[in-house]
């Protein structure tokens, strides 16, 4: 009964995340529509935002990773952490990261139309981030089969990858050495 009424709660929550994303989608939309001339800024906005809610996710997944590890199979707390671990990827970081890459690449085409040697290798690390994503989500996938095969050690590295990526992201956009 209990496991009925979190699962149940956790469909709602998704919901209410996928009502919200719409409902932003369409006054983002109407926004585009009624002032074109102000959509780049409000196209940046949105993904600066989308950047960073992708990235916290990014960094919070393998930490539930790291403590998921030690829980006993079918036990509540690995019970939880499955519950956690999915709401995070289905609610947070997958609309984020289709966010970043939809007004991302809206953005590279009408700021910069694709050029600039740190744009393209931005991309690369941001096509380099999504792998890592992929990765993440295949973890998902396996600790909620309670197959997951690596060690806490495993998920504390991987949990830095999100961050380097990200440094160096940060500075190809802000400095554009090249």
């Amino acid at each position: 009964m209990a496991m009925d009424a979190r699962e149940n709660s956790g469909a709602h929550a998704l919901k209410r995340a996928a009502v919200s994303v719409v409902i932003a989608a369409a006054l983002i939309g109407l926004l585009f529509w009624l002032w074109p001339v102000s959509l780049y800024p409000w196209a940046k906005a949105v993904h600066v935002i989308a950047v960073i809610s992708w990235m916290a996710g990014m960094l919070y997944l393998p930490r539930l990773f790291v403590y998921h590890v030690d829980a006993e199979k079918g036990s509540v707390q690995s019970e939880t952490f499955k519950t956690m671990e999915r709401r995070l990827l289905r609610g947070i970081i997958n609309p984020a990261m289709v966010l970043t890459w939809a007004f991302g690449l809206w953005l590279a085409w009408n700021g910069f139309a694709f050029q600039g040697g740190w744009l393209h290798a931005k991309i690369a690390l941001v096509i380099a981030m999504s792998a890592v994503h992929g990765y993440l989500s295949g973890a998902v996938r396996k600790f909620a089969a309670d197959r997951n095969e690596k060690s806490a050690r495993h998920w504390r590295v991987v949990n830095e990858i999100p961050t380097l990526l990200m440094i160096v992201i940060v500075i190809l956009v802000i400095v554009k050495p090249f």
